[in-house]
């Protein structure tokens, strides 16, 4: 059984979509990174073209960590001074992103940066894992204890106009976390992505904030920057397709619910080091498609009005007559669906443990 999508004009299965983007929401909540630098590439095989894959996953993106800040907002593990400094720079960044993206796109290569991008991102990452997850392994086996330094300073922390951050307990520089917001934007703009996988050890290592602030603020920003590059996207290219966003959505907030609890229950060192082996397997095969593959060009199926669905239609319609407020309303269908994920999620936890305490009475 296949689904049209109206926006980006081409035919997929949804049994595929929701089953590889729970997947990767398994995978982002057992190892806690976000999944955008694998699902959007997972798209691209499946047929979706890259400049609508980023699109998508960016929505995506949006309404998961609108479900998973609600959590850490509940639990009050959140900076928001900081978290406003680096979405400054995320902002900048952004536009940045979008400009960059617009001038690739004007001369017909976007296809072919995304594809390169990701293929860099994904080397560099997954050897870094992969270094890293066979260390912890060989310390574990030799059961070596390794002192870290406790202060590192690098350049950036030399930077003027410095200002406290009374939540993190930091007297740190304004332009420090704006760098680091700059960075990810920029990279959220053209991939799709959270940017989580920069943001996080940037927090830790350079921004030195506690590590339980750590998720929620990430997560915090990642909803200004989505908000941002979804609605950019959408109305400067019109290519958000609310139908590709339902699928992506249901399937991650469904697989990082059970990648949590797996990631309670069991060592992950040992997995980190498989997913490292599975973003460096992705970005050889993004490598081949770029520059062994025989280059087929799918192009986009056009159906008639006729055909469609209601919903298929309206989407089609509000976005080619709308695109302002189809932009603004791709926001908030995201918004919607991760608050009433995260409601979902706290109603079912609480049935739980109230069950639980009445067996165990």
């Amino acid at each position: 059984m296949e689904v049209y999508l109206p926006i980006a004009q081409v035919f997929v299965n949804p049994v595929e979509i929701l089953m590889l983007s729970a997947l990767v929401g398994v995978l982002s909540g057992l190892f806690g990174v976000g999944g955008g630098f694998l699902m959007t590439p997972f798209l691209i095989f499946l047929g979706v073209p890259p400049a609508y894959a980023v699109a998508n996953e960016a929505n995506n993106i949006l309404a998961t960590s609108v479900s998973g800040s609600t959590t850490h907002y509940l639990k009050n593990t959140l900076d928001y001074k900081m978290g406003f400094m680096i979405v400054i720079g995320g902002t900048i960044g952004t536009i940045l992103g979008i400009y960059t993206f617009t001038y690739f796109k004007g001369i017909g290569k976007i296809d072919t940066v995304i594809s390169l991008a990701y293929m860099y991102i994904l080397a560099i990452i997954g050897t870094l894992m992969l270094v890293e997850s066979l260390g912890e392994i060989d310390k574990a086996k030799k059961n070596i204890l390794i002192k870290k330094k406790m202060h590192v300073h690098y350049w950036i922390h030399g930077l003027p106009f410095r200002m406290r951050f009374p939540k993190s307990k930091l007297y740190e520089s304004i332009f420090t976390p704006i760098i680091i917001g700059l960075f990810v934007g920029f990279i959220a703009a053209i991939m799709g992505i959270g940017g989580a996988f920069i943001l996080v050890p940037a927090m830790i290592y350079i921004i030195k904030m506690p590590t339980k602030l750590v998720p929620g603020t990430s997560l915090f920003v990642t909803i200004f920057v989505s908000v941002i590059v979804t609605f950019l996207h959408s109305f400067n290219y019109g290519s958000i397709d609310l139908m590709l966003v339902v699928m992506l959505v249901v399937g991650s907030i469904i697989g990082v619910q059970i990648g949590q609890k797996l990631g309670e229950k069991i060592d992950s060192s040992g997995l980190k080091a498989l997913l490292a082996i599975l973003l460096l397997i992705v970005g050889i095969a993004i490598a081949y498609d770029t520059f062994f593959a025989e280059q087929i060009q799918t192009g986009k199926i056009n159906v008639s009005n006729a055909d469609l669905n209601f919903f298929s239609k309206f989407i089609k319609e509000f976005s080619k007559d709308m695109p302002f407020f189809y932009g603004l309303f791709s926001i908030m269908f995201a918004i919607l669906l991760g608050i009433g994920a995260a409601f979902i999620r706290r109603f079912a936890s609480n049935l739980r443990k109230q069950y639980f305490n009445k067996t165990a009475k």
